[in-house]
């Protein structure tokens, strides 16, 4: 069973940025919080950009 500590709640990232010591913490938290999101993405577009291709070579 996956923990649900994977999954970030707004609440959190917000808590996180008001109790921020400088804007470089801010910066992190916000890259940090999308960085996942991006990455799923990236995958996702090359696993779609990849089968079609083999599609289009297999007609």
């Amino acid at each position: 069973m996956l923990p649900l500590t994977i999954l970030q709640t707004v609440e959190d990232i917000e808590e996180k940025i008001q109790n921020a010591p400088d804007k470089g913490y801010e910066i992190g938290v916000f890259i940090g919080s999308i960085l996942p999101f991006l990455v799923l993405a990236v995958i996702a577009y090359l696993i779609y950009y990849f089968n079609k291709k083999r599609l289009d070579k297999d007609s």
